[in-house]
């Protein structure tokens, strides 16, 4: 059965009023559900805010979601995470949550990614997403979703909450960027997680922070209602693009804030020449990437790693230096500390290959770094990007 009635332009709005699973939703006369079957949707964050932005996402039958997670269930987080049971104790976020959503809606397909995004997860997964959702506690990582959404021209939303206060922000690339917000003091504090780079990655999962379901439930609300208007971009509705709406449970007191685009960012970096390769990170090497990058570019270009590489570890107590080669994403505290005298060791990095390193013939995923990634061939100003194209289906599986 269809009826007609008018619509937000002052139009004739078609409804189907067919009684399925999704009539309430369709009766809003915007809404386009087949738009949201067909979105391809990233959630950074399986915790308090990403159960809740999950959750909601499936109720309203977004198509493909990826989740990414590091974590592990444990007893805590079932107060604070409605996708999870008891007896989930021990499993991983990512892949318990992946599960419960097609639970708890069949029509939705999610995809688990087991792993650190800082480290992990490659640039190329940022381009096969409509939106981007953040649930994270971590300044390093909201930086690193930032850049790699700011490259591919994709918007992002992001969400905090601590006690009964949260925050939910919309950053979109042609306005000001979640590092346009970074203070002084906010940049201190991500040196200083930098400056220690071998146990950061450890001391990202050590953070607990306090906050209640009822204040993940009221950010994650917002985040998914802003995507949503997104995705009905066409719609002209209203959104927190460029801006934060913050939430005191305590009072119920909520205002949003403007923020300044600082034509300075270094983030509002674009990836505008992007070559799509036949090469995977399991058997491209980097002599191979290098020789691809001085065909295309020029014959004196330099091939450049999203990821940082470690060539070695100095440990000035000792005066000894242990020669390494393997991203730093992949080196634990453990290994970094001097094995005589104990101390965390320094260690020397580089993204910038030349042709000169003895380790040329070892590939991508060999030293560690992820597969779908990005990597740049350079000669001064003149620069051409790779995208290691043979790895998309296998990091997006069943979403793809």
């Amino acid at each position: 059965m269809t009826q007609y009635r008018p619509g937000q332009d002052g139009g004739v709005v078609e409804v189907d009023l067919q009684e399925d699973r999704y009539h309430r939703l369709r009766l809003i006369p915007w809404w386009d559900q087949d738009r949201l079957a067909a979105a391809r949707v990233l959630v950074v964050g399986a915790g308090a805010l990403g159960n809740e932005i999950l959750k909601q996402l499936a109720l309203l039958g977004v198509g493909k979601i990826l989740i990414a997670d590091m974590d592990r269930i444990e007893d805590s987080n079932l107060t604070r995470s409605v996708l999870f049971r008891h007896e989930d104790e021990g499993r991983l976020k990512a892949e318990v949550a992946a599960e419960a959503v097609m639970e708890l809606n069949p029509d939705v397909t999610a995809q688990p990614f087991c792993g650190n995004i800082v480290y992990d997860l490659g640039v190329g997964v940022y381009r096969e997403m409509d939106l981007i959702f953040g649930g994270l506690d971590n300044r390093e990582a909201r930086v690193v979703m930032n850049q790699n959404c700011w490259r591919w021209n994709k918007a992002w939303i992001d969400g905090a909450i601590e006690v009964m206060t949260g925050v939910a922000r919309v950053f979109q690339p042609d306005g000001p960027c979640y590092e346009c917000t970074m203070s002084a003091l906010d940049y201190e504090l991500l040196e200083q997680r930098r400056s220690c780079a071998l146990i950061s990655k450890d001391d990202i999962v050590m953070g607990k922070v306090p906050t209640t379901p009822t204040t993940a439930a009221v950010i994650a609300g917002i985040q998914v209602q802003e995507g949503i208007k997104l995705l009905h971009a066409d719609r002209n509705l209203p959104t927190l693009a460029g801006c934060g709406f913050f939430f005191n449970g305590l009072t119920h007191d909520s205002y949003v804030i403007k923020y300044q685009r600082r034509p300075d960012c270094l983030a509002h970096e674009i990836y505008e020449d992007v070559v799509e390769t036949e090469m995977s990170a399991a058997s491209t090497s980097l002599g191979e990437a290098l020789e691809l990058v001085r065909e295309q570019v020029s014959p004196g270009a330099v091939l450049e790693l999203d990821k940082e590489i470690c060539t070695a570890l100095v440990c000035h107590h000792c005066n000894e230096r242990q020669e390494i080669c393997k991203a730093l994403g992949k080196i634990s505290e453990a290994e970094g500390r001097c094995p005589h005298c104990g101390r965390l060791r320094d260690p020397v990095l580089t993204h910038s290959i030349t042709g000169t390193e003895p380790y040329l013939d070892r590939t991508f995923a060999e030293l560690g770094l992820p597969a779908y990634d990005v990597f740049t061939g350079r000669e001064g100003v003149n620069m051409r990007h790779f995208l290691l194209a043979a790895d998309r289906e296998r990091v997006l599986g069943a979403i793809a």
